[in-house]
C-alpha cells in the first residue's frame, strides 16, 4: 500500500512515473513475477524488479524518457545468462520479463481506487496490456495471470490483497505462536480445534476465522489449494485428519504434521497397512518445519513458517 501511495504523492505533485513489473519469470531469476518498482521525474526510485545492472540499466532508460516527455509503454524479455539481443548484462541463470508503463495525471484515480481498496481489505486485480494500466475490484482465480501472442498483444492481471490462506488444526500453544508469525508474513489463518474453552483457542487473534469442529468433518471445512498444519493432541487425531484429507483427492500446496519422528514413522506404518500409497505420504511434510532443533513453541513456529515460505515462493 505504501508503494502506491508513494506514486500517489508524484502524480499528485504533476509528475509523471515509470512502474516497472515483473510479467513473468522463468528459473533462478532475481526478479520474480509480481516484482514492482517505479521511476518518478525528480529520480525517485521506489521497489525493485531484481537488482544489479539489469535494474540499473532500466533505471537509466526510464529517467531519460521521463525528462524527454517520452511516454511509451515497454516490454522487454531479459534473458541471465549468455548473450543475445535481450541478454541482461547478468551472469545467475533464468530469465525475466518486464514491462515499463509510464503513469500520468490521467491514472491517478485509479490508484486512489487501488489504495482505497487495500486500506479497506478488498480485493481487486490490476490489469496491465500494450494499452491500459487499470483497476478492478475483482477477486482472480489464481495470484498472476499472464497471455502473451507478440510483444504488442499481452495481458498480464495480478490479484492484488492476495493472502494465502493456511489451516491450522490444534489451537494449543505451538498453533497460537504459528498463527501470530504467519499473519505478520502476510497469510489468512484458519484455526481448528475440537476442544471448548481452551485459553489458547480464546487468545488467538491473529486468525480470521476459528471454529470448534468435529474432526471427521474435517474434508468439509478445508478448501483445496491451500497450505493444512496439522497439529492437534492426540496422535490418533492427527491420524484421521491426515487420513481424511489425502482420501478426500483434494490437491494441497503443503500439508504437514507435528510430531517426533518416531510418531510420524509409526503413523505412516500404520497407514500403509491400511491401504494409503507411499506416494502419497512422500508428498506430506512430516516431520513438520526446517530441522534447527526447535524447542519452544516461537522456535517451532519458525521452524514451520520457514518451510511454508519455501514452499510458497517455488510456487510463484
Amino acid at each position: 500500500m505504501n508503494f502506491y501511495k508513494k506514486i500517489l504523492n508524484k502524480l499528485e505533485a504533476d509528475q509523471n512515473v515509470y512502474l516497472l513489473t515483473v510479467v513473468a519469470n522463468i528459473g533462478s531469476s532475481p526478479g520474480r513475477q509480481g516484482f514492482k518498482m517505479f521511476v518518478s521525474e525528480d529520480g525517485f526510485i521506489s521497489g525493485s524488479i531484481g537488482g544489479g545492472i539489469m535494474e540499473y540499466q532500466f533505471v537509466e532508460k526510464v529517467k531519460k524518457d521521463l525528462k524527454a516527455d517520452k511516454l511509451e509503454i515497454l516490454f522487454k524479455r531479459q534473458i541471465h545468462q549468455g548473450k543475445s539481443k535481450d541478454s541482461s548484462g547478468m551472469i545467475c541463470s533464468g530469465e525475466q520479463t518486464v514491462v515499463l508503463h509510464p503513469l500520468t495525471s490521467n491514472d491517478k484515480n485509479t490508484i486512489i481506487h487501488i489504495i482505497d481498496c487495500l486500506e479497506n481489505n478488498r480485493k481487486g486485480f490490476l490489469a496491465l496490456s500494450n494499452n491500459r494500466f487499470n483497476f478492478k475490484e475483482k477477486e482472480l482465480e489464481t495470484k498472476f495471470s499472464f497471455t502473451k501472442k507478440t510483444n504488442e498483444d499481452w495481458l498480464y492481471k495480478e490479484q492484488l490483497n492476495y493472502k494465502e490462506k493456511v489451516y491450522v488444526i490444534g489451537a494449543g500453544h505451538v498453533g497460537l505462536a504459528i498463527s501470530k508469525l504467519l499473519k505478520s508474513l502476510n497469510f489468512n489463518i484458519i484455526l481448528f480445534d475440537n476442544r471448548m474453552n481452551l485459553n489458547t483457542y480464546n487468545a488467538n487473534d491473529f486468525v480470521i476465522k476459528k471454529q470448534v469442529i468435529n474432526y471427521e468433518n474435517i474434508v468439509d471445512v478445508v478448501e483445496q489449494n491451500t497450505y493444512v498444519i496439522i497439529m492437534t493432541t492426540k496422535f490418533i487425531s492427527d491420524k484421521l485428519i491426515l487420513s481424511k484429507l489425502i482420501n478426500s483427492n483434494k490437491k494441497f500446496k503443503y500439508l504437514g504434521v507435528l510430531g517426533s519422528e518416531s510418531k510420524i514413522n509409526t503413523m505412516f506404518e500404520m497407514m500403509l497397512s491400511e491401504g494409503f500409497y507411499k506416494m502419497d505420504l512422500e508428498h506430506v511434510y512430516a516431520p513438520i518445519g526446517i530441522p534447527i532443533k526447535s524447542q519452544t513453541p516461537e522456535e517451532i513456529a519458525v521452524s514451520i513458517a520457514a518451510q511454508v515460505i519455501k514452499v510458497n515462493n517455488s510456487e510463484l
